[in-house]
């Protein structure tokens, strides 16, 4: 048996014994991709030419629906998540990671789901499983950016959103340093600041990949701390779970997945002095 049919053997039989997701895929593993620097500078470029957006509410009130963990393809359950944002007119729609398992057709099948922006804006972020078979080129093509910005503007005030990539666990210094400079110069001109990444910084269940590194989950904490985060939402643990950290309450989403017995999604409610929260089960 040649060399590489064995490694190959190896990797899938640790995938399965340890697989951080319960999709296991080992093309990750044997196929080369960018590090979380190489993604935040391609990002940044994006965001050069692209302005953030800014979306305008006519009332104080006002919903964001989340999901996260499509694993697309199917699409049964993403567009129920995305017609009830639209039937409820709610202002966006966040998209947490793990869109698709990996496959280059599912990021446009995912894509083509999608509502126009004037009807329904659409933030995803990127996932581990996003990366495998060099799937970051495919986001990058319909979706530019995984680092970035947005903003939702009521009648009598502002709120500040910032989707950050951390698919493969890691932040990266350049990233960590954008985030500090944002949450610095920013943060202090809105009411609200919520943070959306894929890969959940504190873990709910045993795992040996994907894990952060307790330097960024100190510094974020601080940070969190520091500068009145109000909320960080992720994905990536398949299963809703909830915590506070001072000021900051971590939500873990349910996986909108076909086919999941707990998939689900998450409505925040946005009021004049309040931030509420709804999982919504499928």
């Amino acid at each position: 048996m040649g060399t590489l049919i064995k490694r190959i053997i190896q990797l899938s039989a640790l995938i399965l014994f340890f697989g951080a997701c319960d999709i296991f895929e080992f093309r990750g593993f044997v196929m080369p991709y960018e590090t979380v620097n190489q993604r935040f500078e391609q990002s940044m470029a994006w965001n050069a030419e692209h302005s953030y957006t800014n979306i305008s509410v006519a009332q104080d009130r006002y919903e964001l629906f989340v999901m996260g963990d499509t694993h697309v393809g199917d699409t049964v359950n993403l567009n129920i998540f995305l017609g009830a944002a639209v039937d409820a007119g709610a202002a966006g729609a966040v998209m947490a990671g793990d869109i698709t398992t990996g496959n280059d057709a599912d990021f446009y099948i995912f894509a083509r789901q999608l509502p126009p922006e004037s009807i329904l804006p659409t933030f995803p972020i990127v996932g581990n499983h996003d990366l495998y078979f060099h799937g970051w080129e495919q986001y990058y093509e319909l979706f530019g950016t995984s680092t970035y910005l947005f903003t939702v503007q009521t009648p009598n005030d502002s709120d500040l959103y910032i989707c950050l990539d951390n698919a493969a666990a890691t932040l990266g210094s350049k990233q960590i340093a954008w985030l500090k400079e944002i949450l610095e110069t920013r943060r202090p001109q809105y009411r609200n600041c919520i943070i959306f990444t894929h890969t959940n910084f504190f873990r709910i269940r045993r795992m040996t990949a994907t894990n952060p590194y307790v330097e960024e989950l100190q510094m974020l904490t601080e940070l969190c701390l520091r500068h009145d985060v109000d909320m960080v939402i992720s994905g990536h643990d398949h299963e809703r779970n909830t915590g506070t950290l001072g000021n900051t309450e971590f939500l873990i989403l349910d996986v909108l997945r076909d086919g999941e017995k707990n998939a689900g999604y998450l409505i925040l409610n946005i009021e004049s002095d309040t931030i509420s929260y709804e999982f919504v089960d499928l």
